[in-house]
C-alpha cells in the first residue's frame, strides 16, 4: 500500500525564489492545458489526448518568446501539470456518469496566482534523491533542509513540495509500505462519537472533546478583527491575513496530532473497531456546525480506517440510520425519542443506561453481527411459521 509522509522544509532564500518560479511555471502550464481543452470542446473537436497538451503547452511553448522562461525550471515538474489537468477531467466525467463514488465534482478551473496554496511534484524521472546528509535534492533547486521526525519505510517514488496558506514549506513523500500486522488482540471495541464527549468506548471509557478551536478562538478572532481594521491597500493590510491563517493552522495542527495519537492507541489496543457512520456534511449545516467542524470526525475516521489496514486490524462501519442511542443494549427494546439533553435513561424493563456508553455497546453488537454476516455466519435466527393468531397486524375485532 502507498503511504504519504509530510515533513517541514527550510529552504534558503535563493531556493525560495527558485520554488516560486516553479510554482508559477506549473500554474501557467496547467492553465494553458485547461484552455487548450476548453477551446477544443467549444470548437467541437475530438477530446484532447494526454500527449497533446504536453507537446503544445511545454515543448512548443518554450520556443515562443512569451513562454521561453519555462526552460528555467525542471521539465518533469512542468509535465505533471497537464497530466493533473487531464486527470481532473477524467474524475469530472467519471463523477457525471456515476462511476466515481462520493460527492459530485465540478469541471476543472483555472489556477490563480493569488491562491494561498501552491504545489509542485517531482517523480523519479526528475532524478530527485535524498543525499547522505539527509536532504532531498531537487532538480534546479538544490539540497533543501528538512525537519525529519521519522525515517521513511522505503525509497520514495515521488515528492510534492507544498507552500501552504501559512507560508510554510512542506515535503510530502509517497512511499510503498507493506502491512505490518500487530500481535493478535482479543479485544473488540465499539465507538460512539459525539460533541459533549469526543468518543465513548464500549468498555466504559469516555474521551473528552478537546475543542481546540473553542479554546483558542479568542486569538484568531482578534487577528480577524485586526485585519478588518487595516486600511485597504496598505502594507499592514497585506500582512494581516497571514497572521489569521497562522492562528488557524496552529489549531488545525493540534487537532491533527490529537487524532493521530488517539487513533493509533485505539488500533493498537483492539483487534476489531466498530464505528457508526455519520452524515457529517448534513450535521455541518445545523446550528451545531461549529462544534462539528471543531471535532473533525471525518479525518479521525479516515485515520482509523487507514491504520486498521496497515496494522492488520478489522474496521467496520455501522449504518448511519441504526438507532444506537435509543436501543437498549440489554433487552433490545427501542425507545421512541430521547432528547439530546437526556444523558441517562431507563429502559421499560428497568435497565438504566448512560446514553453514550449504551450507544457504544449497541454499535459493538451490531458491528459484530454485520461482520459475521459478511463472512457468511448466522446473524438472525431462522424463519419459523407464524401462528394463526399472529397473522394480522391489527388483530381480530372479536378479540
Amino acid at each position: 500500500m502507498q503511504l504519504r509522509f509530510s515533513f517541514r522544509l527550510d529552504p534558503a532564500p535563493g531556493q525560495r525564489i527558485e520554488l516560486a518560479k516553479a510554482f508559477g511555471c506549473t500554474r501557467v502550464v496547467f492553465n494553458d492545458a485547461l484552455r487548450l481543452r476548453n477551446a477544443a470542446h467549444e470548437a467541437g473537436l475530438p477530446f484532447v489526448t494526454d500527449a497533446d497538451p504536453s507537446r503544445q503547452v511545454i515543448t512548443e511553448a518554450k520556443k515562443r518568446p512569451d513562454r521561453v522562461w519555462l526552460g528555467e525550471v525542471s521539465a518533469v515538474v512542468l509535465q505533471q501539470a497537464p497530466a493533473d489537468c487531464m486527470r481532473a477531467f477524467g474524475n469530472f466525467f467519471a463523477s457525471l456518469s456515476g462511476k466515481r463514488k462520493g460527492q459530485k465534482l465540478g469541471a476543472p478551473r483555472f489556477r490563480s496566482r493569488k491562491d494561498n496554496r501552491q504545489m509542485i511534484r517531482f517523480t523519479r524521472n526528475s532524478r530527485f534523491s535524498i543525499t547522505p546528509g539527509a536532504k532531498p535534492r531537487l532538480p534546479k533547486i538544490g539540497d533543501v533542509a528538512v525537519r525529519w521526525s521519522r525515517e521513511l519505510p522505503s525509497e520514495p517514488s515521488s515528492v510534492s513540495v507544498i507552500k501552504d496558506a501559512a507560508g510554510r514549506y512542506l515535503a510530502s513523500f509517497v512511499v510503498e509500505a507493506s502491512a505490518s500486522p500487530l500481535p493478535e488482540s482479543g479485544i473488540e471495541s465499539g465507538i460512539d462519537l459525539g460533541l459533549g464527549r469526543f468518543a465513548a468506548l464500549s468498555d466504559g471509557r469516555k474521551i473528552d472533546s478537546p475543542r481546540f478551536l473553542r479554546r483558542a478562538e479568542r486569538k484568531p478572532k482578534r487577528a480577524q478583527q485586526a485585519l478588518s481594521r487595516k486600511e485597504k491597500g496598505s502594507k499592514k493590510r497585506a500582512k494581516a491575513p497571514l497572521v489569521v491563517v497562522r492562528r488557524h493552522a496552529r489549531v488545525a495542527g493540534t487537532r491533527r496530532e490529537f487524532h493521530h495519537r488517539l487513533s493509533t492507541q485505539i488500533i493498537r489496543e483492539n483487534q476489531a473497531v466498530y464505528l457508526e457512520g455519520l452524515a457529517v456534511k448534513g450535521l455541518a449545516r445545523t446550528r451545531l456546525a461549529g462544534s462539528v467542524h471543531d471535532a473533525g470526525w471525518s479525518s479521525f475516521v479516515a485515520m482509523l480506517e487507514c491504520k486498521a489496514r496497515l496494522y492488520g486490524r478489522t474496521f467496520v462501519k455501522v449504518g448511519r440510520w441504526f438507532p444506537s442511542s435509543r436501543l437498549c443494549s440489554v433487552c433490545e427494546a427501542v425507545r421512541q425519542d430521547i432528547p439530546l439533553s437526556v444523558r441517562e435513561w431507563t429502559c421499560s424493563r428497568g435497565a438504566t443506561h448512560d446514553r453514550d456508553i449504551n450507544a457504544a455497546l449497541d454499535i459493538l453488537a451490531t458491528g459484530r453481527a454485520e461482520r459475521q454476516n459478511a463472512c457468511g455466519g448466522p446473524v438472525r435466527p431462522g424463519a419459523s411459521p407464524a401462528r394463526p393468531v399472529e397473522a394480522g397486524s391489527q388483530g381480530s375485532a372479536a378479540a
